[in-house]
């Protein structure tokens, strides 16, 4: 380590840094983390986890509402919003202040304050210090967009402040088709507010099977959320304590807030990248890497939604993890970005992983579907009218399960499980041989014995 003060300095103590930075320690190196707002980054302080925590309290009255089909009479009930996000900012606090111990009886050294690049080694920090580092990693993870600047864009808030408002919104109107948005919009419908979705494309989940992005639609509009899509937010007006959105289709829809959430863009800006020659990707605006991590600097690296690579916590935390093995554990791992599970907690929450059913056709000669939908047993008590979708994409020739798409309640949980099978390439023959646990919803995976739709890709004249 001669002419450098440390072995690794960590710009970001987000879940993807922390672990690099932990890991890397426990190597043997000599580690500073830097993290200019609070430890635990987007996941754990403006994230999935109080996402999560207001998705599961914002479940709770689906529960009263259904109790009744089972038998109890609850009484007068009540929610107060302001507790809800002060129990919420205690548990954050809780898993912030774990993030930094965990660093720090690690032996890496946290500092709370920003840190910019001066040159390929030196890092400059707000609270005064400068640091060499023979590597540097950067974990700056993303932010919001904002999209194009319309009139009234200052009255928007993002999902950063959705979780700090001081009174729940009586109505809200939200932009944007994808997981934040969708789950925001649950999360709002759930404790009482009138919900307006509004999306630029023909419909939402882009990107995800079109079984599934029909099914959560429909399930989420009988839920009395309302879901405007072909059109955009193109101006904002403030009338008092109220907004007035106006849409490119010519309506306008009035609410007490206006969220947009149409997608995130990596933490580049203002790092001093420019002065090291670290390169930007031109297709997704990511700091760019190889499969290692590295960027064009060999000694400078990027993990995580800063690299824009796939924006969810636990690649974060893989990348980081093999990051350290590989430069400071003599123990080269590459992430494989390949058959990623993923979950939406959307209400109805969706679980997926593999191909989507289009992106199947693409690929292979002969595609087998085998698709359900059905009521859940809970169901056939409460009255809801909800139903469940499971989805099986099979390559015809091999047998092989190519994707697995669920919506419905548990669905993320139940995807976790089945993301290993598909992982390890197993067969519809195998979800066949496996026998099924009843009664669940699960059960169906492992039951669907006939194609619902096959695909024979014809070829090229």
């Amino acid at each position: 380590m001669a002419g450098f003060d440390v072995d690794l300095f960590v710009i970001g103590g987000g879940s993807g840094g922390v672990r690099a930075a932990r890991i890397a320690a426990g190597h043997g190196a000599k580690v500073v983390i830097a993290e200019e707002y609070r430890m635990g980054g987007t996941c754990v302080i403006r994230g999935c986890v109080p996402k999560k925590l207001f998705v599961i309290g914002s479940h709770v009255h689906d529960e009263i509402e259904d109790a009744g089909g089972f038998g109890w009479t609850i009484g007068q009930v009540a929610f107060d919003w302001r507790k809800l996000v002060a129990n919420k900012d205690k548990e954050i606090a809780r898993l912030e202040a774990a993030y930094t111990s965990n660093v720090e009886k690690s032996g890496a050294r946290v500092i709370k304050a920003r840190a910019v690049l001066e040159d390929a080694h030196a890092l400059r920090l707000s609270n005064g210090e400068t640091i060499t580092a023979k590597h540097v990693l950067i974990a700056t993870g993303g932010a919001p967009n904002h999209g194009p600047v319309i009139p009234g864009i200052e009255h928007v808030i993002s999902s950063n402040e959705a979780f700090h408002l001081p009174e729940l919104p009586r109505r809200i109107v939200i932009q944007g088709g994808g997981y934040i948005a969708l789950e925001f919009a649950g999360i709002f419908a759930g404790y009482g507010s009138d919900v307006t979705v509004v999306y630029r494309g023909d419909n939402i989940l882009r990107g995800f099977d079109e079984d599934v992005r029909t099914h959560v639609r429909a399930e989420m509009e009988k839920r009395g959320i309302t879901i405007l899509t072909g059109c955009t937010i193109t101006s904002v007006d403030k009338h008092g304590e109220g907004f007035t959105s106006h849409l490119s289709s010519g309506s306008s829809i009035a609410s007490d807030k206006v969220m947009f959430a149409i997608g995130r863009h990596p933490n580049v800006a203002n790092l001093g990248l420019e002065k090291t020659g670290v390169a930007i990707s031109p297709t997704n605006n990511g700091v760019a890497v190889d499969a290692w991590s590295k960027t064009s600097v060999p000694h400078i690296y990027a993990i995580g939604d800063v690299t824009h690579r796939i924006n969810l916590t636990p690649v974060a935390i893989r990348e980081g993890h093999a990051f350290a093995d590989t430069v400071f554990g003599n123990r080269p791992v590459q992430v494989d970005h390949a058959t990623i599970p993923t979950a939406v907690f959307s209400q109805p929450e969706v679980g997926t992983v593999g191909l989507t059913e289009a992106e199947a056709r693409a690929q292979f000669s002969h595609v087998d579907i085998y698709k359900t939908t059905f009521r859940p047993i809970k169901a056939t008590m409460s009255g809801r009218d909800t139903r469940i979708l499971m989805k099986l994409v099979v390559d015809g020739v091999s047998d092989r399960v190519l994707g697995c798409h669920i919506v419905g309640e548990a669905a993320a949980e139940t995807i976790q499980a089945v993301a290993i099978a598909v992982k390890m390439k197993a067969t519809k023959a195998d979800f066949d041989a496996t026998v099924a646990l009843h009664p669940t919803a699960a059960e169906e995976l492992v039951t669907m014995r006939t194609p619902t739709a096959r695909h024979v890709r014809q070829a090229a004249e």
